[in-house]
């Protein structure tokens, strides 16, 4: 059994075209997430990219790059196309990490690892860190998870979940809802073994899924489990936006 990381590189970003080959420090976004993958305990790191540009410039700085089909409608169908390619085996553990992730932690990434060669049954799992501000809780951008007894997801949405109907107008008593850690964001990284990875998108786009745009309600609806774990450190957002770019870029000038 081995252990990979895949980066999904798609060139043509609705809000930030041509993202993987954005400049951070004069260095191309997904080279840097290339490096910080690099870092990890995984046997290897594969960058599937849609664009001969964004290839040759993963290639340049000495990584991986697999050229995978334009029209994949998610990231981890993508990856799933990288695995077939390699040939990896059902047992095999990936984990799929943005490529718009320039400041991830590399350690939980290998978290994500441990937790998985730890439950052998388990064919998917993810992330999740404590939502503590009322603006990310009914921001719709940042996405809600709702995890249950042995770390398992109930569900996912863009809406604030669990909703504190008791508590939603009186600022005391929702800043000790805030506090107490049961809202959590997702963090949209996900590890597979390679034949739950097969299973899910095979199942194809769920009723759910269609309605939020989230990819990771199709595996709930199945009704199959989904392993949520904590984070042990603070995770920064990705960049979606240009907004995002210069917050990003700032950073890195910064450090």
């Amino acid at each position: 059994m081995a252990t990979h990381v895949v980066i999904p590189a798609r060139y043509a970003s609705s809000r930030l075209p041509g993202k993987p080959l954005a400049l951070i420090n004069g260095v191309p976004m997904i080279v840097h997430v290339a490096a910080l993958a690099s870092l990890t305990t995984a046997d290897d790191v594969v960058v599937a990219v849609d664009d001969q540009r964004v290839l040759d410039a993963v290639l340049a700085a000495g990584y991986v790059g697999l050229m995978t089909d334009a029209d994949h409608p998610s990231g981890s169908d993508r990856v799933k196309q990288v695995a077939d390619k390699m040939g990896w085996g059902d047992e095999d553990i990936v984990i799929n990490i943005q490529g718009d992730e320039p400041l991830l932690p590399p350690q939980i990434v290998d978290d994500l690892f441990k937790a998985m060669l730890a439950k052998a049954s388990m064919e998917m799992a993810t992330l999740s860190e404590p939502i503590t501000n009322r603006r990310d809780f009914l921001d719709p951008n940042v996405v809600k998870v709702l995890v249950g007894d042995g770390l398992r997801a109930i569900n996912f949405s863009r809406a604030p979940i669990p909703y504190p109907r008791e508590s939603f107008d009186d600022e005391a008593t929702f800043d000790t809802f805030m506090q107490s850690a049961v809202a959590r964001r997702h963090i949209g990284i996900y590890g597979f073994r390679v034949s739950g990875l097969r299973t899910f998108v095979s199942l194809g786009e769920s009723r759910l899924e269609r309605i939020e745009k989230l990819e990771q309600l199709r595996w709930i609806e199945a009704g199959r489990d989904l392993l949520v774990l904590d984070v042990a450190q603070d995770v920064p957002g990705g960049i979606d936006t240009p907004e995002d770019l210069v917050r990003v870029q700032k950073e890195f000038v910064s450090r």
